[in-house]
């Protein structure tokens, strides 16, 4: 399959049921997902989970990621440490579409106790509909990846 329609997806507890849903979203518009977990509401570490989805993202495995956990906010900072991960925390679509316009975000991060159903397949839809600009914007990004470290 197309790497580009390949996406890895993780979840802790608190996100676990809309990670279902959404991945279920993914299969019907044609991505193949993989689910790094959790597979359950049973309470467990959300970085375990970020690491997981980050680590295959900044290794070049896949191409793009989404993350959720209560409020998205643990598993953006998790997953930022990873060199070159890009990871965007939205809760509306004009931000889902500036982070990959012009930040080339490739991780989405959404708050499963913050964002509803409906706004997050939205969200979903919008960020990997939309393309990275360039130009003025990838002298930042190169920026921001080279002082990431290992």
């Amino acid at each position: 399959m197309d790497k580009d329609k390949q996406i890895i997806i993780g979840s802790d507890h608190a996100a676990f049921e809309l990670k279902e849903k959404i991945k279920d979203l993914l299969i019907g518009l044609g991505y193949e997902v993989e689910d790094a977990g959790t597979h359950s509401t049973d309470s467990v570490n959300y970085a375990d989970f970020g690491k997981k989805v980050a680590g295959a993202v900044s290794d070049g495995t896949f191409s793009r990621g989404i993350l959720l956990c209560g409020t998205g906010l643990g598993m953006s900072m998790q997953a930022n440490r990873f060199k070159g991960v890009r990871a965007a925390l939205c809760s509306d679509i004009f931000s889902a579409r500036m982070s990959r316009q012009h930040n080339d975000a490739n991780i989405l991060v959404m708050g499963g106790r913050i964002v509803g159903d409906i706004l997050a397949f939205e969200l979903v839809k919008e960020w990997l509909a939309t393309p990275f600009e360039g130009g003025r914007h990838l002298d930042r990004i190169r920026s921001l990846d080279e002082e990431r470290r290992d």
